[in-house]
């Protein structure tokens, strides 16, 4: 038996220990839960006392991944070893702020190629750089995957710092995004950034001519003057008509999903400055800076790792909702689905074989209070446990112009928290038929009878409150890199290479073929299912 398999173990019979119990029962033997199962960088604290585990359960934990190698997986992804074994490449996306800088073609590069789409940020939103009729108001950034849940989730966040042109974002082959965004904007005060290392991408690119022609219709032949692109190939954005001073790159080794921090966030920078985005580099420092030297029994990305792996492979719970409770995070979980299920949503170990266990979770939810009048419903009273991620900030984030509003809008913030804490407190601790009952009092004895079973919440339902004092950029680039390194972390315990996606490519492989079937009106050859709904396709259209 290896040490990682009596590690394991070791964990399946704490799993059995801690199932015979309850939240309440574990709060009532320890009172002091809530401090010894929370552990902080500064201001960021990471509260576990509503897990279903003990001090006894997370140091088996911290065994687990001392056995699985992750301080070993950490350090040779931070020296720019190979760790996309797959792709036979490193993963430096640390080195884009400014982490590490190991001897790797390309790291020597970032600080220029920063500087250098920092620097055409700052001239776009000081009018510098110009449209046909003046400054630009809005850029548009075309993109997918990567290339746009990162940029489109930070823009959202860091409002208050938007203070440039109005930024939007298209990612949908579907040309109703395109069109929905572009029609009530000004082309001739609009830049587009097309964001496609390759410049290949099906999607991408299909919208970017789209927007290419919707520009030219107005500005003529200045439409290439619109357009910038973050791309790898030059040739190719030349050929469409960007100049090779508006085209920034990035590297192989810096995957789509960690590309955030690279010229592929060029459109925050427009809208929020360099500054802002400097800082956003600087927050995801410091958690590199923590994850790198904390030991595993301190390290918070480790921590959050550990307790995802007690979730998913101890107590056999295959999903988890992330809910911030901040309005502005509200597309941080879409960009959480990608970054955690495409890296670890793998069936293949590292060498080839079939993984042992449960890999990646299921990763979903919306902003708090929002997701209390949808789904919460089921997360209290339905028949599965679905563990929960909070994410509250301690103070809101006032935007510029609302300071008279203040007062007012620290009231909003309060009853924000407050039913975000309500909602962790029910979820825990739940509420019996008993209390049920004497939560009726006063109420016929058969109406008690008939309703208080519907208002038993079972609780023993685990959530992790992840709190900071308030949402900015250092506070958002932190809160990414924490849960980019907790991704890593359960890659290194479950055996899987976190950095390849090869479950996205047979469907790309497959619709070109689709797509002349599409408009042949015929799949010849294709399975019975495709070939039918062609047809059903063709003479729908007529």
């Amino acid at each position: 038996m290896t040490n990682a398999d009596a590690a394991w173990s070791d964990l399946e019979a704490h799993a059995a220990r801690l199932r015979a119990t309850t939240l309440r029962a574990l709060f009532a033997a320890d009172p002091g839960r809530a401090d010894a199962l929370s552990f902080a960088l500064d201001d960021l604290t990471l509260d576990f006392s509503r897990e279903k585990l003990d001090a006894p359960a997370l140091g088996a934990l911290v065994a687990l991944a001392r056995a699985s190698g992750v301080e070993a997986s950490r350090d040779a992804m931070a020296t720019g070893e190979a760790v996309n074994l797959t792709e036979g490449r490193p993963a430096l996306h640390m080195a884009l702020r400014g982490s590490c800088a190991p001897l790797v073609e390309g790291v020597a590069e970032v600080g220029g190629t920063l500087d250098r789409f920092l620097a055409f940020a700052d001239a776009v939103r000081s009018g510098a750089f110009a449209g046909a009729e003046g400054a630009f108001a809005d850029v548009v950034n075309i993109g997918i995957g990567g290339s746009d849940l990162g940029p489109v989730m930070a823009a959202r966040a860091l409002a208050p710092d938007c203070d440039g042109p109005r930024a939007h974002f298209v990612s949908n082959v579907d040309g109703a995004h395109l069109t929905d965004v572009l029609g009530p904007l000004d082309p001739a005060r609009t830049l587009v950034v097309v964001a496609s290392k390759t410049f290949t991408t099906q999607e991408t690119m299909t919208n970017a001519r789209t927007a290419r022609d919707w520009l030219a219709a107005s500005v003529g032949e200045r439409a290439g003057a619109h357009m910038a692109a973050v791309s790898t190939n030059l040739p190719a954005c030349a050929a469409f008509g960007i100049e090779a001073e508006r085209v920034f790159g990035f590297w192989d080794w810096v995957g789509g999903r960690y590309s955030l921090w690279s010229a592929i966030g060029l459109p925050v920078a427009i809208a929020a400055g360099s500054k802002a985005f400097r800082d956003l580099l600087a927050g995801a420092a410091s958690m590199d800076a923590h994850f790198l030297s904390a030991p595993l029994a301190r390290n918070l990305p480790v921590l959050l790792a550990l307790v995802g792996v007690w979730r998913r492979n101890a107590m056999g719970w295959p999903t988890v909702a992330l809910i911030p409770y901040d309005q502005r995070l509200e597309r941080f979980a879409a960009y959480v689905q990608q970054l955690d299920m495409e890296s670890n949503g793998k069936r293949a170990r590292r060498d080839g074989g079939p993984v042992a266990r449960a890999t990646a979770p299921v990763i979903w939810g919306e902003p708090g209070t929002n997701a209390q009048h949808s789904f919460f419903q089921l997360v209290h009273q339905g028949t599965d446990v679905i563990p929960v991620d909070f994410i509250l900030a301690a103070e809101p984030r006032v935007a510029p112009g609302w300071d008279a509003m203040a007062d007012a809008l620290a009231d909003h913030h309060a009853k924000l928290a407050a039913n975000c804490l309500a909602q962790a407190s029910a979820l825990a601790f739940g509420r019996t038929l008993a209390e049920a009952e004497a939560a009726m009092a006063g109420a016929p004895a058969a109406e008690v009878a008939r309703l208080a079973p519907h208002r038993v919440f079972p609780g023993d339902r685990p959530s992790t409150l992840i709190l900071h004092r308030r949402l900015d950029a250092f506070a958002l680039g932190r809160l990414i890199a924490l849960y980019e390194h907790k991704v890593f972390a359960q890659g290194a315990i479950w055996d899987v290479n976190s950095f390849d996606q090869w479950g996205v490519e047979l469907g790309k492989q497959l619709a070109g073929g689709m797509l002349d079937a599409l408009k042949a009106g015929a799949a010849e050859g294709a399975d019975p299912a495709t070939a039918a709904t062609v047809a059903r396709i063709a003479a729908l259209r007529g």
